[in-house]
Parts: C-alpha cells; sequence; structure tokens
C-alpha cells in the first residue's frame, strides 16, 4: 500500500490504457487507506482523472457500507426516540384539550394521534395565532375537530396545510354514532 501524501493526485495512479492511450483503470488510495483499483471505462476520458481524484477523497466501498450500516442501527434509535418524544406530545395535548379517542388499528392510532396533533396545532398557528380567526371561531373548528375519530383520516391529511383543516374536514368525515355501520 503506498502512504497517502497531500498531493491529490498522488494517491491516483493510472493503470491500463485502451487503445488510443487514455487510462481506463486506476489504482485509487482512499482516505481510509485502502488501496482499490477501479475500472472507469464508463466514464467520459476527460472526467476519469477527476474522478479518481474525487474517489481518492472518500472511503472505500467496504468501509463506505461498513459505516452505512453502523449507522442505521443509531439512526433507528434516534428515529425510535423522536416517534417516543412526538407519541407523548400527542397523548399530553389530547388529554389537556380533550380530544376524544382515536378508532382504528393499533398501528394506526399512534400515528394518528401524532398526525392529529400536528395538524391542529399547525392549523391553530396559521388561523389564530398567526392569522385572523378569533377563539370563537376557533371554537367551531375544534368542535368539528372532536367529531373526526378515523385515525386512517388524520393520516390521509398528515400533509396538509395547517391553514386548509377548515375545508379539509367536512361534515363527510365525522364519525357515527352507530356502531354497526
Amino acid at each position: 500500500m503506498k502512504p497517502q501524501t497531500s498531493n491529490p493526485t498522488s494517491n491516483v495512479t493510472p493503470s491500463n490504457r485502451n487503445s488510443p492511450g487514455v487510462k481506463t483503470a486506476w489504482t485509487v488510495i482512499h482516505s481510509c487507506g485502502h488501496e482499490v483499483l477501479h475500472n472507469l471505462s464508463d466514464r467520459a476520458a476527460d472526467r476519469r482523472s477527476g474522478f479518481a481524484r474525487w474517489l481518492a477523497g472518500r472511503e472505500c466501498t467496504d468501509c463506505w457500507k461498513a459505516a452505512r450500516d453502523a449507522d442505521t442501527v443509531a439512526k433507528d434509535q434516534w428515529l425510535a426516540a423522536r416517534r417516543a418524544e412526538e407519541q407523548a406530545a400527542a397523548v399530553e395535548w389530547a388529554e389537556r384539550f380533550d380530544m376524544p379517542p382515536l378508532e382504528g388499528s393499533e398501528r394506526a392510532l399512534a400515528w394518528g394521534e401524532r398526525s392529529r396533533f400536528q395538524l391542529v396545532t399547525a392549523a391553530y398557528t396559521a388561523l389564530v395565532s398567526e392569522g385572523t380567526w378569533d377563539e370563537a371561531d376557533w371554537a367551531v373548528l375544534e368542535d368539528k375537530i372532536r367529531s373526526i375519530s378515523r385515525a386512517g383520516w388524520w393520516i390521509d391529511q398528515r400533509d396538509a396545510d395547517g391553514a386548509d383543516l377548515p375545508d379539509a374536514a367536512t361534515s363527510a368525515d365525522v364519525g357515527t354514532e352507530n356502531p354497526h355501520r
């Protein structure tokens, strides 16, 4: 293995040439220290040396895959912690504002609660805090919000803009009291 130097081109050595004398295979010493022979014949001839220099500044494929796989565990842990925080905030908000429980599958319930929390808080911010609505206007919408109990509806609306909630929540979305529907 060649020692790495500060000159970026010194970590790249052309190995093979095609018929007109243009290099096609390059030996690259990656930033992780591994030396790898790369066939760059699929790249335009005038871009091969630049790509080889770019490769020299990166980890080799094996090291990159190992780092990516290791990061997956950390990412999954971070995502689980984030979801738990969001869920706790949604449950606390639902209790604080006396929101009814949602209906749906177990998996949809948690997702629906988070979606409802995010959409309703965004709607309040857009319509009351930053908009022209007063608390009386909001109370009318809040009653309509309380009547939508299907978790799937909230999940479907998760990407909606908060200001669009009054138009999204129609009478057709209101749940019924009939359990045999």
